[in-house]
């Protein structure tokens, strides 16, 4: 029945004959080397897969058993695509996207072609940044008590009471103070995203990390990613340090990593068939 085919990406047919020889990399097997495989203007990066070692219920037992496995063949797919990356503009797939053969793979190819000729063109001259926003709350905290309009003003009516009634109400102060705290993490972080967005082409927000996943003891409290054109990036970047100048020492920190392969906006649906 032949070999199955592993899809790293898609690139333009015409990128590829530009090199004279594609570049060497080892397939995800770590013995098949990649290969190329075109149709009309659009070209898969590939290596072929032993089906027996690879078949899809095997897959899946090494996905929900074999973490030691799992991490090592996700590290090679990014870190392939990422090495594509540096040469070739790039749809990148995701992680395990496998064909039953190659003929499969060119059909597939051929009915989502307008769709795909469109994305790279997209993706050309472009770059993935991903924005990560942290805030130390008990620094914000701090700040919203004493810089709030609404919790001072609710500290003035607090003071005009009688003592006895100052007592209960001051306890509902601390639960202002959270509302507000996170009323003012939204408001920071949407101004900024708004801001941000302003150099891209395309933007989304991701869901947030725990600090089991970041390990570290600020929250995350913004996730997002942008399709910068190049001639933009440097702009961009500068717009997050005047952020960092403007609200330092306030409990926020940002980190602005990239460019990466655009996972986020170049869509094309994983399938095996």
């Amino acid at each position: 029945m032949g070999d199955l085919i592993y899809l790293y990406g898609l690139i333009p047919t015409k990128e590829v004959a530009s090199h004279q020889s594609f570049p060497s990399f080892k397939g995800f097997d770590g013995v098949e080397n990649l290969y190329t495989i075109s149709r009309n203007q659009v070209t898969a990066v590939v290596c072929n897969l032993d089906r027996n070692d690879y078949s899809e219920q095997v897959i899946k037992e090494k996905v929900n058993n074999d973490m030691e496995w799992l991490q090592e063949k996700a590290f090679h797919h990014h870190e392939t695509l990422t090495a594509l990356y540096k040469t070739f503009t790039i749809i990148p797939l995701k992680f395990c996207t496998i064909y039953e053969n190659e003929e499969n793979l060119r059909e597939t190819i051929h009915g989502n072609e307008e769709k795909l000729e469109s994305s790279l063109t997209l993706l050309h001259g472009s770059e993935e940044w991903n924005v990560k926003i942290y805030c130390d709350d008990n620094d914000l905290r701090k700040q919203v008590d004493v810089n709030n309009s609404t919790i001072q003003a609710k500290k003035q009516e607090i003071s005009g009471l009688p003592r006895g009634r100052q007592f209960f109400e001051k306890k509902k102060i601390d639960q202002l103070i959270e509302t507000e705290l996170e009323k003012e993490k939204n408001r920071v972080c949407e101004n900024v995203h708004e801001k941000l967005k302003e150099h891209s082409l395309h933007a989304a927000i991701k869901k947030n990390w725990s600090k089991d996943v970041t390990g570290l003891k600020e929250n995350m409290t913004w996730n997002s990613v942008f399709l910068l054109p190049v001639p933009q990036v440097e702009h961009f970047l500068e717009e997050i340090k005047n952020f960092e100048k403007e609200l330092e020492g306030t409990g926020w920190r940002f980190e602005a990593t990239g460019p990466w392969p655009a996972y986020h906006f170049s869509s094309f649906s994983k399938v095996r068939n």
